[in-house]
């Protein structure tokens, strides 16, 4: 059975990040986007990341222009963006689908791992957010609804 320790992305800056890296530290990973109504959660997001990273967490976030077209940008607008209006440090990826035939394999694997409602394993929204443990598999799923303060404790108790 593969874990997350299996895939590799590109960043922002398109350099390969395998995540290897990431061995024995808590990931949530997040479809995100600059112009959705769920954008604020950047906010939130990095607020866990600059509470929890010394304690092992990381969190990961994948642009994605599937839903409504509200990822327009590329690279390096992307994290100008991130960056000028939530501080956003904690590590941003190329763009990517998380739905269809382009679905990038990491999330294959997520959807596959943790369904959504009634087993669904298609990604509704943006800011749909995955929980994997130390060991590198797939804890739980969020709805884009769930605010990061509210899967708070979840990331405590992998802590």
């Amino acid at each position: 059975m593969s874990t997350v320790y299996d895939f590799s992305a590109a960043s922002l800056t398109g350099k390969d990040i395998n995540f290897e890296q990431y061995r024995g530290k808590v990931l949530l990973i997040v479809n995100t986007a600059s112009k959705c109504g769920f954008t604020p959660q950047y906010k939130g997001l990095q607020e866990l990341f600059a509470q929890y990273k010394e304690k092992g967490l990381e969190v990961l976030g994948f642009p994605c222009n599937q839903f409504g077209k509200q990822e327009p940008g590329e690279g390096e607008q992307i994290s100008e963006f991130c960056e000028v209006n939530y501080g956003v440090d904690f590590q941003m990826f190329s763009k990517i689908d998380v739905n269809g035939d382009g679905t990038h394999p990491l999330y294959q694997h997520l959807k596959a791992e943790a369904p959504g409602l009634l087993g669904s394993k298609a990604i509704k929204w943006n800011f749909t957010k995955f929980l994997v443990g130390k060991d590198g598999k797939v804890v739980k799923r969020y709805a884009p609804t769930d605010t990061p303060a509210s899967i708070e404790k979840d990331i405590a108790k992998l802590l």
